[in-house]
């Protein structure tokens, strides 16, 4: 059943490793970019509070849909069930073993 396709998000901003659920993961028509539309967060009757998480719900409340860079983009994958998303430290985890493509690009020879 196409609704009930769950999808993690994993990309860069700010230094920062975002970690996303969301039901419509998408190329966009602006080049270059992924569009990820209904942005999934936990229950509210968790008990336990996840300040990231939180953040994050803040942060994409009134957002109807993100476009985010490819470049900037660490996994998409489609999942089961949905976890707690997450704000953490790209360079702080010491079992991350993602490493972000150089970047500096500027077309031509260097």
């Amino acid at each position: 059943m196409e609704d009930s396709k769950l999808y993690k998000i994993s990309y860069y901003n700010q230094d920062k490793v975002y970690e996303l659920f969301a039901k419509k993961v998408y190329e966009s028509d602006l080049y270059g970019f992924l569009v990820i539309e209904e942005v999934v967060f936990g229950s509210q009757s968790d008990l336990v509070i996840d300040p990231s998480e939180e953040k994050l719900k803040n942060e994409f409340e009134s957002v109807k849909r993100s476009f985010i860079p490819f470049h900037n983009v660490i996994r998409i994958d489609e999942v089961k069930k949905q976890g707690a998303c997450k704000i953490r430290d790209s360079k702080s985890s010491s079992n991350n073993n993602v490493s972000a493509f150089p970047g500096g690009f500027k077309g031509g020879k260097n």
